[in-house]
């Protein structure tokens, strides 16, 4: 459901008092459907949310917030432990809960320390510089300021169940880039299949199965420390979804040819902010800037032959429709990219929009 709201909020910031007037939009990632407030619309679902579709997602990142779904995912991803239950009316950070007591949880592979975590926010010696770049690790929110509190920073969403950083390796946000490959579905002669129902041409995106969790996915990724988000787009697609790790030298230079060709024409950015993600906790959230590459006439990707590696178990094109259930809040990205290249979603219309 979606769920459309005002409010004047105080954000408390370490160091920063100012009083921010804030434009709540909230996207639940459920089937359950919900009033529109702002337009009357009868209902919106994660299937038929089409009354805001012609607000633009990016110009909206910094009031656009995921209520939590899969980040009160429990047992949490990885491992048996149980996160607190977070009530719905709970998870906001306005709402008082003296009684509050989430669990605490940093896996093994966090606190083994490799290249891409954090230490433990009380080692010595390490002092995080939250809300800002911090060296080469970015620890500036695509949300803006986000509060510390008693040393840790806070997930501006709200409430999970669980605190620590779980799989993930930064305290605070934890930045990946999605890459969004796209494509007409055409017939054996070349030309464009349209829906039976809809009349609309049919979107094909390029997707991945996880190892880790099963579910398919945009084959994105993190981005390392000081890398650009254009880098890492490229670079995750190429590990992910065309196996670059393990190609010749030969076969590396001839595959760049063609992702550098990909990667520079037309594109646009989907969507920049928080991702409603099973691995997030109290003090460690996933933010991703997503990204469509569209190959309209699909002979760059001819010659790009999909396969699978790195994090991925299996790579494949596959037909956009409301049917897909994808990781985290792919759908919703997915979503976005059939609105703005005007492709068949739904078999529903869903309710007409009227300012």
């Amino acid at each position: 459901m979606l769920l459309l709201g005002g409010a004047l909020r105080a954000a408390a910031v370490p160091g920063v008092c100012r009083a921010v007037a804030v434009f709540s939009f909230t996207v639940v990632l459920s089937a359950q459907p919900a009033r529109c407030a702002l337009q009357r619309c009868p209902s919106l679902s994660n299937s038929s949310a089409s009354c805001w579709s012609h607000l633009h997602p990016v110009n909206m990142f910094n009031s656009v917030k995921f209520y939590h779904s899969k980040a009160l995912t429990s047992p949490y991803p990885g491992s048996r432990v149980e996160r607190s239950q977070v009530p719905e009316g709970k998870v906001d950070w306005l709402i008082e809960w003296k009684d509050y007591n989430p669990v605490e949880y940093t896996a093994k592979s966090v606190l083994a320390g490799p290249s891409w975590a954090d230490p433990q926010i009380n080692d010595k010696g390490f002092s995080p510089k939250f809300n800002e770049r911090d060296g080469e690790v970015e620890r500036k929110s695509l949300n803006g300021l986000y509060v510390v509190e008693n040393g840790r920073p806070r997930n501006p969403v709200g409430r999970t169940g669980l605190t620590g950083r779980g799989l993930l390796g930064r305290w605070g946000p934890n930045h990946a880039a999605d890459p969004i490959i796209t494509r007409w579905k055409r017939d054996g002669s070349g030309n464009k299949i349209a829906h039976p129902v809809t009349g609309k041409d049919i979107l094909q995106f390029v997707a991945i199965k996880r190892r880790d969790c099963g579910e398919w996915a945009i084959p994105g990724g993190m981005v390392d420390p000081g890398e650009k988000i254009s880098a890492t787009l490229k670079r995750e697609f190429g590990e992910e979804a065309l196996n670059s790790l393990q190609k010749s030298p030969e076969d590396k230079v001839e595959l760049e040819k063609h992702l550098h060709k990909l990667f520079s024409q037309e594109h646009f950015e989907v969507y920049r902010g928080y991702v409603d993600d099973p691995r997030n906790t109290d003090n460690a959230w996933m933010e991703t800037e997503a990204v469509n590459y569209h190959d309209e006439t699909g002979e760059t990707m001819d010659n790009l032959p999909l396969e699978a590696g790195d994090d991925a178990g299996v790579v494949k094109w596959v037909d956009i429709s409301e049917k897909l259930k994808l990781y985290a809040s792919h759908s919703y990205f997915i979503k976005l990219v059939t609105e703005k290249r005007g492709a068949h979603w739904s078999e529903d219309p869903g309710p007409e929009c009227r300012e």
